[in-house]
Order: structure tokens, then C-alpha cells, then sequence
């Protein structure tokens, strides 16, 4: 077993690399590997047997990299229209665009390129808009069409602590992504893809027989894995109660549809006696479970996570069937060794590590099994059952806590209860009518009537005080301490070294942040796409300029981005929202932010009546000659003047202007909106060298219509950051801006490009630099932008 652990290391360590080896490197590593293996098992060297396995899953996992990142498109390709045939070859989920358009996201199967000389990946993620091109009934799985796309290549949002889109997409096997152009042609209904057919079918059925839409969406998810048929505020309440992962095909599913068929097929095969003889039932039993938890996962979509439990079940009942009477830790080993070298990836997955986290944990603690008794064996039964579910109840909230943590820097309080709850009704009731619906559609009205009752009672558990625990990210040994805490407190150990794991447990729990030094501020403009969002924090103190974009109807910056980020960095208020101008890709996520998150006070030049002003403590208009002073940090505004709001000014000429500077430590720093070449004028003429800064946040995200000469001669900035969205369709930052900086020797920083960038005065970080992997888009490559990209796509 050292060999499969080196071996897992030695993918692992593959998922660490900002750039992969060459092909003729990963030669020379295996012809070595292959070296240390003869000499190890020659002269019986443990030690270079077990390194010589550590080369081979470095070499394996870079090889499975290439072949991977070798399905690319071509950037000379990105934004142009591309004629392609074939197949749609997923269950179309529903989207909305950024401007409210209905649409269908589908993964597509590429027969033949019609364009010539274009290069395209052979599967791709697309979507499609508009009342006509994204009717229900028009898009099935399956069926052929001639489309016409644009097509980008991976590129998602990167944030501290955020969700890596590009690894996501890698390890689905999709390469580019796009939208479908107008004059789509469908032109004949295939047969390709025939489970996922029957799958898009019984889900159109669903939809028919279940008047309510939410609960619709959870049977959806539940029989056919259509995770995206539940509503996002049902997401949401799920996660506030820990019972999210019931709500996909996850391997519980799947294990325990396993289970009871197997039982079932035990049952029957006992019955036969040339069955017997052929093969004993405990072993027709187990690959019967097999088969089932096969069938169940392929008609739930085959998604990864499912695909996982499969493998696992295999190896598991495998060995046993072999004969082999490994100890747990040696069986639970081999079930990851064979996961990873199907998906080598699955290392990077949150879900992979709780599943097989879970899983040890119940092969470690498992109770004994209860002495036979004279009482009757209903009674027996039913205690085993209710010890049994209490323990897998106790060890997967209280060992999971910490992996919980560690992951999602939150873990529900009320999780117990709710899984006491929701695992018996999810498991035993709603998925099997779900599944048994399709023969008997009533069966769906009653599930979707249990789905209402459940969600009724855990929105009463999630408006308890505390519901959910939130703790910023730790510092890695806080992390460790965190995880063995965990590992003690469910072990059967003596009471005495069970508690241990709760001074351990306190680092991860309460971990202390780093503070600012008084007179100091750090400055994070955050990636979030087409849009606009820069915190300011002082020691004591902290700001928010600006709040993104809206993504869709239902999604936002806010929501997706900003929020998620100020809980991984242990922020607990806001002390200002400033919201330059009421644009929706500045103010799209202050929503969200002002419903979730503890705001102090609203700045902003928004309008009398706007609908953020009444859901808004203290707000107030920014105006020219306010300011303040935060922990030795200077807050001055200076756009725009109180007479403004009198006229009929365009909403980018009231953007708020800021400045931030430290006496103390001679940082400066410039927030401008909007604002267009004559507010930057009239902001010269009235400031003149005040507004000298050490960094500029570029105006109007490097429209034509700003940064003009004056205002660049009057700031004189080192660094200049652009925040926009990659390949936009307005070209930000334009071509002529760009050059007016560069002959300034102004330092040019662009989301896209960079992600998130940090500046403390001391040190600026972009965040694509500090987590690069070699999935991620190269920065030459991030850099560009183009006017022709549907601003449409959402860029997560």
C-alpha cells in the first residue's frame, strides 16, 4: 500500500504546478522510474520501489494533463463566428441572461467544423438566448444541429478563497465556451444519447404533474441528478442546514440504492439453489448492488461525483469478492487509488474528500453489533437501527465539522437535526417516489408534498440564532490542529484523549487575523467580471466602492462573489458601501449585500425613491468636501458637487469620486466610477495636485470616453487598475487608453488578466500569480479583449 500512497502523492503533486513538464521531460521521468522500480525490487529497497511509484502517478497525472489541455481553442478563434454540426449532448438547463433574456446552457458534441481552418475542442459548454432560439420545446438532447457560435477559451473570475471555474471546466472536459449566434438549424432528431433523452423526457413530466416549480426541481434532482432544476434560494436554505449534499445524486444515494437492491437480490438468489451453487448469494448480492448503483449513476446523468462512488463500490467489492481481508484504511487506499487514475483531478474536489473522509470515519468508529437478546426481533431491529443512525449522525457532524470548515469556512449548528430528519425522508421516502413517479405519476404529487413539508420545517431551523457558523480562512496549521481534532473526538478513545481535540479544534474555530497597522490601508479590487468593487480596509474599519454586476435575473456579484469573500476573510461589517452611480454593473450586487451582510451606511449618488436607498441604514449622498478619518487613514470625497443633483446629469457624470490616503505612510490611492473625459476636466481645474495618487482605479474601465491626458498628468499614478470583464463586448480598456498610460510608464493592471488584485503600500499581488495552475488561462492570453464577445455569457 506505500506504493498506491506515493503513487496518489505523485498525481497530487501534479495539480500543484503552475506549468507542466514537456513531453520529452515526462520521458526521461519514466525511463528513471522505471530504473528505481528494477533496482528496488532487485535488491528489495523499499525506498525506491516507493519513490519509483511516486515518479510513475507524476508521470501518469502530467500525461493526462497534456492530453487534456491539448483540446484547446486557438485565441486567433475566440469571438469569431464558427459554423459546427453536431449533437446536443446534455440535459439543457435553463439560464437567464444579464438582461433578463430566457436562455439554455447545453454541453455540445462537435461532429464536423464547418468553418475552414477552424480549430475546435471536440465537446463545448454553450448557451442560448432569446424568446424564439431558447424555446422549451426546441433544444432536446441528442438531436443534430448546424449552429453558429462564438466561442472563448476557459476563462473564469479568480478571487482569494473562490471557486476555480477553469478547473471545473477541465475536469468536465470542456475546453471553450460560447453562445449559440441566431439562425440555429435543427436538423435531425437523433437517436444519440438515449438514456439522456429518457431523462429530459421523465423531467418534462416532472414539471407537468408537480404544480409547484420548486418542489418540481428537487424530485428533478433527485431521481434524474438535474442539480440545476433546484431553485437558488433552495440552494441556499439546504446549505444554511447542512443538508445539501441529500440534494444531489450523491454517493449516500447512490450507496444506499445500492444496499437495498443488493439485499434484494440476496433475497431472491437464496431462493434458488443451481443459483447458489453457481455463485453464493453474498457474492450475487454484492455485484447486484453494483449494477444498481452503475444503473442509478448513469441515469442520474453520470455526473463526477457520482462516477466516483461507483468506482469506489467496485474496487471495495472486488477485493472482497477476492478474497481479500484488507483492514479499512488499506480498502478505503485502494478505492481512492483507482478513483484518481480514472480522474486524477478528483484530488482538486471538495466532494471527493468529504465522500471518502465520511467513509473512513464510519469504517473507524462503526458500532458493534447488538448481542442477541430474548426481546423480539422488531425491538431489536428498531434499536440497532436508531443506534445505528444516531452514530452515523454524530461521527459525520462532528468529523466532518472541521473538513467542513477547512472547505467552505462554514458549518451548520442546526446540521444534526436536520440530517435526523432529512436523511430518512430524503432516502427512504422522496427519491424512491421520485424514481417510482415515472411509472405512477402520482407518486410525484406525493413526494413533492413531502418536499414542502420538509423545507417548511428547515426554514424554521435556519431562522434560529446561530444557525450557522462562520469562521474566515486559518492559517494552515490552525487548519491541521482542526482536522486531527476532528479525527479525536469521534475515534473510540478513552474520554481523557477525546478531549484533546477540543483545545486543538479552537485555532480553526477562532482563528486571530492579522491587523493593519494604524495609519496603513490595504486595498483589494476584486474580479468580478464587467463591473466595478474595491474594499478599503483600515485596521479598525472597511469600505466597499461599488458592489459588480449583475450576472442574470437571479444571480449577481454580490451573491456570488463579494459576499463569499468578505466571510473567507473574516469581515463582520461594513462601515460604508459607496455606490458611485446607480449602473447596473456598479450596483448589481448591493442587493444581496445589504439583505446578508451587516452594513453600517450607504453612500451614493443614487436618485430619490431608488429601491437600494429604502433597504439601506443611514444613507446619504456623496458629495464634493466630504471626508473623514479612519484609524489615521484620510477618506476625502470630491465628485460630484452638491448642485449636481439638481440637473439632469447622466448617471456616469454623478459617479462618486474618492480619495484614500495615509499621512502617515504617503499612500494614496483614486476611486473614480464613471466619470467621462469633461467631469475629469472639471475635477483638474478644481483640484489640480490634490488628487496626485499612488494608484488609480481607472476611470470607466478604460472607455475611449476617459482617462484623459489632464487627469493623467494631475494623478500621476504608478499603478492603474482596469476592472473588466474578459473579452467584453465594449473593448475595455481600449486600445488608444492603454497606449496613453504605457507612454506615461504607468504600471497597467486588468482583472481579467490579473483577478483580484491586492496593495498594501508594500506589496501588490495579483491573485492569478499567487494561485496559478497550468489550467489557468496564460496571461497573454487573458489580456485581450474584443468588442465582438456576447456580454450575455456569465463569466463563472
Amino acid at each position: 500500500m506505500a506504493s498506491c500512497l506515493s503513487s496518489l502523492l505523485g498525481i497530487a503533486g501534479v495539480q500543484l504546478l503552475a506549468e507542466l513538464p514537456g513531453l520529452a521531460a515526462l520521458l526521461g521521468l519514466g525511463l528513471g522510474a522505471l530504473l528505481l522500480l528494477g533496482l528496488g525490487w532487485r535488491w528489495r529497497q523499499l525506498t525506491s520501489v516507493v519513490l519509483a511509484f511516486a515518479l510513475l502517478g507524476f508521470g501518469y497525472g502530467a500525461w493526462r494533463a497534456h492530453l487534456a489541455m491539448s483540446q484547446h481553442l486557438p485565441a486567433a478563434w475566440e469571438g469569431r463566428d464558427i459554423s459546427l454540426l453536431g449533437l446536443v449532448a446534455s440535459l439543457p438547463q435553463p439560464t437567464v441572461g444579464i438582461a433578463g433574456d430566457p436562455g439554455w446552457r447545453f454541453q455540445f458534441e462537435v461532429e464536423m467544423v464547418l468553418t475552414p481552418g477552424a480549430q475546435v475542442p471536440p465537446r463545448l459548454l454553450l448557451a442560448v438566448y432569446g424568446e424564439g432560439e431558447a424555446a422549451p420545446s426546441r433544444w432536446r438532447v441528442g438531436d443534430q444541429w448546424r449552429l453558429t457560435v462564438r466561442l472563448r477559451r476557459p476563462h473564469g473570475l479568480m478571487n482569494p478563497h473562490g471557486f476555480d471555474y477553469e478547473l471545473w471546466l477541465l475536469e468536465q472536459g470542456l475546453r471553450a465556451t460560447g453562445t449559440v449566434r441566431p439562425g440555429a438549424q435543427q436538423l435531425q432528431s437523433a437517436a444519440a444519447y438515449p438514456v439522456d433523452r429518457l431523462r429530459q423526457s421523465l423531467r418534462d413530466r416532472i414539471y407537468r404533474h408537480v404544480p409547484d416549480s420548486r418542489a418540481a426541481g428537487v424530485l428533478a434532482a433527485l431521481s434524474l441528478g438535474d442539480q440545476g432544476a433546484i431553485a437558488r434560494e433552495d440552494w441556499a436554505l439546504y446549505r444554511q442546514t447542512g443538508i445539501a449534499h441529500l440534494m444531489a445524486i450523491s454517493g449516500l444515494h447512490i450507496t444506499m440504492f445500492a444496499w437495498l437492491f443488493g439485499a434484494l437480490v440476496g433475497r431472491l438468489w437464496r431462493r434458488g439453489p443451481d443459483l447458489m451453487l453457481w455463485l453464493p448469494a453474498p457474492q450475487a448480492a454484492l455485484w447486484g448492488g453494483v449494477a444498481a448503483a452503475l444503473a442509478y449513476a448513469l441515469f442520474a446523468g453520470w455526473g463526477v461525483p457520482a462516477q466516483r462512488t461507483v468506482w469506489m463500490l467496485v474496487t471495495l467489492v472486488l477485493l472482497r469478492s477476492l478474497g481479500r481481508l484488507w483492514p479499512w484504511p488499506m480498502m478505503l487506499l485502494a478505492a481512492a487509488w483507482v478513483v484518481c487514475v480514472i480522474d486524477p483531478w478528483a484530488l482538486t474536489q471538495a466532494g471527493f474528500w468529504l465522500s471518502f473522509v465520511a467513509v473512513g470515519l464510519l469504517m473507524a468508529t462503526g458500532p458493534d453489533q447488538p448481542a442477541m437478546t430474548a426481546a423480539p426481533r422488531w425491538r431489536e431491529h428498531l434499536t440497532h437501527s436508531l443506534r445505528s443512525t444516531w452514530h452515523t449522525q454524530w461521527v459525520a457532524t462532528l468529523g466532518l465539522a472541521p473538513l467542513s470548515l477547512l472547505l467552505f469556512q462554514q458549518v451548520s449548528v442546526v446540521g444534526m437535526v436536520a440530517n435526523l430528519l432529512a436523511i430518512p425522508l430524503v432516502t427512504l421516502l422522496i427519491t424512491p417516489l421520485a424514481l417510482l413517479g415515472a411509472a405512477l405519476p402520482l407518486l410525484w404529487q406525493v413526494a413533492a408534498w413531502l418536499v414542502q413539508t420538509l423545507n417548511l420545517g428547515l426554514q424554521g431551523l435556519a431562522t434560529q440564532p446561530m444557525a450557522v457558523w462562520s469562521v474566515p480562512v486559518a492559517p494552515l496549521w490552525a487548519q491541521a490542529g482542526g482536522l486531527l481534532a476532528g479525527l479525536l473526538l469521534v475515534l473510540p478513545l478513552p474520554w481523557r484523549v477525546r478531549a484533546l481535540g477540543l483545545p486543538l479544534a479552537l485555532p480553526l474555530l477562532w482563528p486571530v487575523l492579522p491587523q493593519m497597522a494604524p495609519g496603513r490601508f490595504e486595498v483589494l479590487a476584486i474580479d468580478v467580471g464587467q463591473g466595478t468593487a474595491v474594499l478599503v480596509r483600515t485596521r479598525e474599519h472597511l469600505l466597499l466602492y461599488d458592489s459588480g454586476p449583475a450576472y442574470a435575473f437571479d444571480s449577481n456579484a454580490g451573491q456570488r462573489v463579494i459576499l463569499p469573500l468578505l466571510r473567507a476573510r473574516g469581515e463582520r461589517r461594513i462601515d460604508v458601501l459607496m455606490l458611485s452611480h446607480r449602473d447596473s454593473d456598479h450596483v448589481g450586487g448591493a442587493a444581496s449585500i445589504l439583505k446578508e451582510f451587516d452594513v453600517r451606511a450607504l453612500s451614493s449618488s443614487l436618485e430619490a425613491g431608488h429601491p437600494l436607498l429604502g433597504a439601506a441604514p443611514q444613507p446619504r449622498r456623496c458629495m464634493a468636501g466630504q471626508q473623514w478619518d479612519w484609524d489615521g487613514v484620510r477618506f476625502e470625497v470630491l465628485h460630484p458637487l452638491p448642485e449636481a443633483y439638481g440637473g439632469t446629469s447622466k448617471s456616469n457624470a454623478m459617479s462618486c469620486v474618492l480619495r484614500v490616503s495615509s499621512p502617515q505612510t504617503g499612500q494614496s490611492l483614486l476611486l473614480t466610477g464613471d466619470i467621462e473625459a469633461a467631469q475629469e476636466q472639471a475635477l483638474v481645474a478644481r483640484s489640480g495636485p490634490t488628487l496626485r495618487s499612488q494608484v488609480l482605479i481607472a476611470p470607466h474601465h478604460g472607455s475611449k470616453t476617459s482617462s484623459t491626458a489632464e487627469l493623467l498628468e494631475a494623478v500621476a499614478p504608478q499603478t492603474a487598475v482596469f476592472q473588466a470583464g474578459y473579452r467584453n463586448r465594449f473593448g475595455h480598456p481600449a486600445a488608444s487608453v492603454m497606449a496613453r498610460y504605457e507612454a506615461r510608464h504607468i504600471a497597467v493592471v486588468t482583472s481579467a488578466d490579473c483577478g483580484a488584485w491586492r496593495w498594501d503600500g508594500l506589496t501588490s499581488i495579483c491573485e492569478r500569480d499567487s494561485r496559478r495552475r497550468y489550467w489557468h488561462a496564460p496571461r497573454q492570453a487573458a489580456a485581450a479583449s474584443s468588442p465582438d464577445h456576447d456580454v450575455r455569457e456569465s463569466p463563472l
